[in-house]
């Protein structure tokens, strides 16, 4: 195994992270990423350009009735708003109005030589667009100080700085902001108090990578939860190729460097794109849906007794042993491109259909945890007959429904 960099350049980097973020004007939008949610009437976004976070007060949203979301080119239907073309958009992330029925989607639109355009945009279950004017907005701002270097560039033409937040995590009035600065130890967690009202704290953060056999300081985190742990508030968090640690948020202080403990190694050769908690039924539960690879469910219980144990210290045997530490259950959500917790009943997702390439927006059921109407199967036959004890019979029909073929829910009667 390859040894951490010296205790002296720790001490170096502490410093260099040590320097306070500060309340900022509220500037421009120039940019827009992570996102999450502060309240119903409050959306916090990343501005990596900017070099900010912008808290945005959005205008009143009507009270939502649970609706389903099917729009099957929900990329088309943007691109439209926004009078460009499908395959111009680059979608950053997706989060959900609390109470409403409402997804907010933020966007880059290539416009070639030009520098490309930010885009905020809302959605409702109708597929109706609501472009958000990002110049007029009202919004608070702070700034995210020690940025990576706008000269930087990673697969020679993706710059660095597009990084500097990942992902965005809210809890008791406290900020979580994943991603990088331009530290030796690049890979930081920023914190901030919410309402914005003062300096932020940066503490970086090191990591044990069983597919590379390497303690790792700069690879970023991608997806994060904060979950309850043996009464331990504990920030769980997955990087790409797929380590997932755990981190103390009371170690999370000003010019700390954390040593995360790796609970798992989860698969290799993708990349985290949606972590969400939820609770349907069978108590509390982690979502982690990746890019190239099936989803992964883990029960709060399991990921707090993986947490309590020594971790994850050596590497795994590839390929024939891909897995190591905590082990979590196989769901069929591949290739989600973004997840979020659209209510008590469902996730939301965007992802894009294998066949026409658009990008959907979709409710996913919890508990189901995918969409029958991907399938066709034997139940789809229109002279199929369900035996009255069938035991798919009504979760057939549930899911019928909530996809938008109450016609064919009906099938599911004996």
């Amino acid at each position: 195994m390859k040894t951490c960099l010296c205790a002296l350049l720790r001490a170096g980097t502490a410093a260099v992270l040590a320097i306070s973020a500060t309340v900022a004007g509220a500037g421009p939008i120039r940019s827009t990423g992570a996102m999450t949610f502060a309240d119903a009437n409050t959306l916090i976004v990343a501005d990596w350009r900017g070099g900010e976070l912008h808290a945005l007060t959005l205008p009143p949203a009507g009270a939502g009735a649970g609706k389903t979301f099917n729009l099957k080119s929900a990329s088309g239907q943007i691109a439209r708003a926004l009078r460009t073309q499908p395959e111009k958009l680059r979608f950053e992330d997706l989060a959900f109005r609390p109470g409403a029925d409402l997804a907010y989607i933020s966007l880059v639109i290539d416009q070639g030589a030009a520098a490309p355009r930010a885009a905020l945009v809302s959605m409702d279950s109708a597929g109706k667009v609501t472009v958000l004017d990002l110049a007029g907005v009202r919004h608070s701002s702070v700034s995210l100080n020690n940025p990576p270097g706008g000269d930087k560039r990673l697969w020679r033409d993706m710059p660095e700085a597009t990084l500097t937040v990942t992902d965005l995590v809210l809890h008791e009035g406290r900020l979580y902001v994943a991603g990088l600065s331009n530290a030796s130890f690049a890979s930081t967690l920023r914190v901030y108090d919410f309402p914005f009202k003062g300096g932020g704290v940066l503490s970086s953060i090191e990591m044990y990578h069983p597919v590379h056999n390497e303690l790792e300081t700069r690879a970023p985190i991608r997806k994060m939860a904060v979950v309850n742990l043996n009464g331990e508030p504990t920030l769980l968090a997955a990087f790409t190729c797929t380590p997932l640690v755990t981190i103390p948020l009371k170690d999370l202080k000003d010019g700390a460097h954390i040593k995360a403990k790796t609970i798992a190694e989860l698969g290799w050769g993708s990349a985290p794109a949606g972590m969400v908690t939820f609770d349907a039924g069978q108590g509390p539960m982690v979502l982690l849906v990746n890019s190239h690879k099936s989803a992964d469910l883990m029960s709060i219980a399991s990921i707090a007794e993986a947490a309590a144990g020594p971790g994850v210290t050596t590497p795994i045997k590839w390929p024939a042993e891909p897995l190591q530490g905590l082990r979590s259950i196989y769901i069929p959500m591949a290739g989600v491109a973004r997840l979020g917790n659209q209510n008590k009943d469902f996730f939301g997702a965007l992802r894009r259909n294998q066949e026409s390439g658009a990008m959907e927006l979709v409710s996913i059921r919890k508990g189901a945890f995918l969409r029958l109407s991907d399938f066709v199967n034997e139940y789809d036959f229109a002279d199929f007959k369900y035996g009255a004890e069938d035991p798919w019979r009504q979760i057939h029909g549930v899911l019928r429904t909530d996809e938008g073929y109450p016609d064919l829910a009906k099938r599911a009667v004996p």
